[in-house]
């Protein structure tokens, strides 16, 4: 087992615009599982989440909603809890940008960085992505659109504060010629070549005149702040930061391992700008960011206009908050863009989750039931822990391979089946009863380190058989066949 350190995660703050999608519930989820494991070995874990709730995109859905800005975000915000209760997130913290606490952090790192000399004011021309809230250059565009919302950005003159990004290119390129600071490896290589072509001064504020649903900026009444520059403090307001530096933000962001999740599209916002921010505050560097693909659906981008959007809450309902969680961590790629179909879904549901691990789980309770009724402790069983945990199995999850953990955990199954295939000790319990009952007992072993193994990735799942082989007791069908609901 590894030394106990303290392990901050977070997710990314999803913008608060629209109701949740597939990628958000991935996010949670693969964050949870991290959250989970490192609990289960020990260590002391600090889980945030939360939601992003300024900018122009908000304040504009919210007006032609005709619903109040902040009536318009409690709404979307519930949604997001609401999302993360039915997925079984077992997160410490959940920040909101409209937070007193947060907007009072993102006030204190404008002053840091404007201390520092980092923050000036200029006038400005460029072109403004509204839906990625952010200035594009034409090298970032596709036939003059944005290539992510397939709008052209408006070009928008005013006068804004900016801040240096530029100066902190040498430290930026420093920071990212760590290889373990950014995973996969190709991203971090991506945003480096990306680093180096030079850095450009970022603006960081909006006319309230022109935009008024932000953070004001401090000792400047007319000015907001730049969305990005708001929400990104929340990974250390959410601790405490700066009025409780020395007690959760000192035990987990200056002391802890910080760990945070994003999507292929924050790559700019994670590992450049919040890093120079906290660099120009005196603050330390996140220690990792992984960035995680897309979910497409049968070859296409999820979209309201092809109607193939596919909801979580479709999934939960389908096949169970567990059940969803499996699908999201073995059949979704952690890296790459993926592609899914409810006929796919359905499939790995069935043969997987139905006939695979239900199946085990029934078949060797049912003979447990009949044939063992003498004290048998399981736990005491286990001689050696750590192979439950093994390094083989602890390394997959330790690389964000939450599949590759789960393949060994579907191995660890097909090779129970095996042995009752070759075994068969519902046969040999009616001659010799005691080496049956010793075959029947290696299988409860086996469906421990199963259960032991499942715990971070299918809480429910894993505690129904620990429960199952505790009490001696076939358990209520684990996963019900789609036909039959």
């Amino acid at each position: 087992m590894s030394e106990k350190k303290t392990k901050y995660i977070t997710t990314t703050l999803p913008y608060v615009n629209d109701i949740p999608h597939m990628g958000h519930a991935m996010e949670f989820v693969q964050a949870d599982v991290l959250a989970r494991y490192y609990r289960i070995l020990g260590h002391e874990v600090f889980f945030s989440t939360g939601t992003d709730e300024h900018g122009q995109k908000i304040a504009q859905k919210a007006d032609e909603a005709g619903i109040d800005r902040q009536a318009y975000v409690d709404k979307y915000a519930a949604e997001f809890k609401r999302l993360q209760t039915a997925l079984n997130i077992s997160n410490d913290k959940f920040i909101r940008t409209t937070d007193e606490v947060h907007k009072m952090a993102a006030a204190e790192m404008w002053r840091l960085c404007t201390e520092a000399g980092d923050i000036y004011k200029k006038s400005y021309k460029g072109l403004y992505c509204v839906g990625c809230e952010a200035f594009k250059t034409e090298a970032d565009l596709v036939d003059g659109k944005c290539p992510d919302h397939l709008k052209a950005p408006e070009e928008i003159e005013e006068e804004n504060y900016f801040f240096r990004l530029s100066k902190y290119q040498s430290y930026l390129e420093e920071y990212l010629a760590d290889e373990t600071a950014t995973v996969p490896n190709w991203r971090r290589l991506e945003l480096l070549n990306f680093v180096q072509k030079g850095l450009e001064d970022l603006s960081i504020s909006r006319q309230k005149s022109r935009m008024d649903w932000g953070i004001p900026v401090p000792d400047d009444a007319e000015h907001v702040m730049y969305v990005w520059f708001d929400a990104l403090t929340n990974y250390i307001s959410t601790l405490g930061w700066p009025t409780d530096a020395e007690g959760n933000f000192a035990k987990f962001w200056e002391q802890g391992d910080t760990l945070q999740l994003a999507g292929k599209d924050q790559l700019r916002f994670q590992s450049v700008i919040w890093q120079a921010m906290l660099k120009s505050a005196g603050l330390p560097a996140t220690k990792k960011i992984f960035y995680h693909g897309f979910i497409n659906v049968d070859g296409q981008k999820m979209s309201k206009s092809i109607g193939n959007v596919i909801s979580p809450y479709e999934l939960i309902e389908r096949y169970g908050t567990d059940a969803t969680r499996y699908i999201l961590l073995r059949h979704v790629h952690p890296v790459d863009d993926s592609d899914i179909t409810w006929e796919k879904m359905d499939e790995w549901y069935t043969a997987n989750l139905v006939n695979g691990l239900g199946n085990l789980v029934a078949r060797v309770m049912k003979m447990a039931e009949v044939y063992i009724q003498d004290d048998f402790d399981i736990k005491n069983a286990i001689e050696n822990w750590d192979y439950i945990y093994s390094d083989n199995f602890m390394n997959r999850i330790n690389d964000f391979n939450f599949y590759e953990a789960l393949n060994l955990v579907w191995l660890n199954i097909q090779k129970a089946d095996e042995l009752i295939t070759d075994t068969e000790p519902f046969k040999v319990v009616k001659n010799d009863l005691e080496a049956g009952k010793a075959l029947i007992k290696v299988l409860l072993e086996m469906l421990f380190l199963i259960s032991k193994r499942l715990e971070p990735f299918m809480p429910e799942t894993s505690k129904a058989i620990i429960d199952s082989i505790e009490q001696n007791k076939k358990p209520e069908n684990l996963f019900p066949r789609l036909d039959s609901k």
